[in-house]
Formats: C-alpha cells, structure tokens, sequence
C-alpha cells in the first residue's frame, strides 16, 4: 500500500478500501456519458448539460487538472456547510452542499472504486461523500445523507462522523 493510500485510510478512520485502478463493466451501459457533461479544466469545473449544475470537479482536498494532487479532505456534517457557504471557488460565491439526488446524479453505475466518470471527475476517492440532505434526528443526533463512490451506495451517517465533500452551484 502506497503512503497516500494508507494516508486515505487513516484519515477515513480505516472504514474504506484502498484507492485503486476503476474496474467498469463493458455490458452495463453508462449512466453518466462523457457527452453529458462540459468539462473547463482551466476553472476546474464541470456543467451537467442533464441538470443544468456546475460542479466542482475536484473533491476537495484535491487540485490540478487531473485532480491529483493533494489528499482528500475529511469534515463533520456542519463544517461541509460552511465549506461550502464560503468557498469562492472559480469566483463563484453559490457553492453548496449538493443534496442526495444531485449527489446521486453524478453515479456511474457501469463502475467501481469509483463509482463515477473518471474521466470527467478524475482522482475521485472511493469514499462517502456527503449530502445537504437530512434523514432524520434521533437521540443520538442528527442524521444526513451520504453517496459512496467505491460502489454507488447512497446511506446515512450521524452529523458529527467526517465524510469528504464535493461542491456544487445552481439548481434548487
């Protein structure tokens, strides 16, 4: 296991699988086409022509073109908020925390580890991402959304577990 790998696995608390190479099956069509989608990597943004969404098209944590540099970057339910309530990313001020559907959007179902277009999204951690969507509160306290995309998985976690975070603008 490489040192970024094992860093990933630390910072995920050990709950994830190591990043590795994306296995896609050929006989499952794509649910999220290159054609889909505009890439401008000189902003580092991606408009779904589907949704009418600009997505940021690096986890954060991550930059470059290729979004390989950097390690994801792990918060707590509430600190993904103001994450995202601050960023001024690309000189845009709108971003937010994208909710289930809109996470759920990005899926691609045809693949694994990750679960996502590489080639629109590349450098995509297998790992939960989180969602502005809440399920519901309980005793313990709240909890929200999450989409994985090691294998496409959408579930819940409790509000103060750390999960990474892509940004989103438009829609809603």
């Amino acid at each position: 296991m490489s040192l970024r790998n094992a860093l990933v696995l630390a910072l995920a608390g050990g709950v994830t699988a190591p990043i590795q190479a994306q296995t896609c099956d050929p006989h499952i069509r794509e649910t999220t086409p290159d054609a889909q989608f505009v890439i401008n990597p000189a902003k580092g943004t991606v408009l779904d022509k589907n949704t009418g969404l600009m997505w940021k098209r690096c986890a954060e944590g991550l930059s470059g073109t290729e979004c390989a540099t950097g390690t994801p970057v792990f918060h707590i339910w509430g600190d993904a908020l103001n994450l995202a309530a601050d960023s001024r990313y690309a000189g845009h001020a709108d971003w937010r925390l994208p909710n289930a559907k809109e996470l759920e959007s990005l899926v691609e179902e045809k693949c694994y580890e990750p679960a996502i277009n590489s080639n629109v999204f590349p450098g995509t951690p297998a790992l939960e991402f989180w969602a502005s969507s809440p399920l519901h509160y309980d005793a313990n306290g709240a909890l929200y959304w999450v989409v994985g995309f090691g294998y496409g998985n959408t579930t819940y976690t409790y509000s103060h577990v750390t999960r990474t975070v892509r940004l989103v603008r438009g829609g809603q």
